[in-house]
């Protein structure tokens, strides 16, 4: 190959990989305008910040309730501990939905504004957890927002739609890990993250839709 049509097919390649980045970035970092709904839903996690920024929804007055789900990662087979330290109230946690309802509490959501979901060992489960706990309280959503890790927003979407089809679901992420929409394909370990969130968004409901 020539010079000048090296330049060119390393000119074409790069724009091909753009492309790539962009409809990848587009498919994962789901994000919808806020609007008020009947409760603020929050997939499992050790991130306190998706806590603290449900409880920014709460007190803005975008939702009545907050249910933060999750026991522990199955992987895991125990709650490992915050992914931040000190910053709420320093106890034992059993579950991930114990440490985010305190790190809620602990930034002013009141207690009978928390419901929570103590069973649900992965993203699937968080969703048909908390389908189980509101149909035990005899609520039916109109509309929610899903607070969740932004490289997670696309997963957690797709489970929640499928547990709630007749919701709107309002998606409402925040960037955790340092993974965010603008910068996530600069590092090997990011993109790591991102694509295994792809490969997961097609094995995972590739078993789910044969089930």
């Amino acid at each position: 190959m020539e010079e000048g049509q090296k330049e060119i097919f390393s000119c074409t390649q790069e724009k091909k990989i753009e492309s790539a980045q962009e409809m990848i970035s587009e498919f994962i970092f789901v994000e919808h305008q806020l609007k008020k709904a009947d409760a603020i839903l929050i997939p499992g996690s050790n991130e306190r910040i998706l806590a603290v920024h449900a409880a920014g929804l709460y007190k803005n007055g975008y939702a009545p309730i907050v249910i933060p789900s999750g026991k522990y990662s199955i992987l895991k087979g125990k709650f490992w501990g915050p992914a931040q330290e000190g910053l709420a109230p320093e106890q034992p946690y059993e579950t991930e939905s114990d440490y985010l309802s305190a790190v809620l509490t602990a930034h002013g959501v009141p207690r009978e504004a928390i419901w929570q979901e103590r069973e649900a060992t992965y993203t699937y489960e968080n969703a048909i957890f908390t389908r189980k706990l509101l149909d035990e309280r005899g609520v039916t959503l109109k509309n929610a927002i899903l607070c969740c890790q932004a490289y997670h927003a696309r997963r957690c979407l797709m489970y929640y739609r499928l547990l709630f089809p007749d919701a709107k679901l309002i998606v409402s992420p925040v960037v955790t890990k340092g993974i965010s929409k603008e910068n996530w394909f600069l590092e090997d370990e990011k993109i790591d993250v991102v694509l295994g969130e792809m490969e997961r968004c097609g094995s995972q409901f590739h078993e789910i839709f044969k089930t």
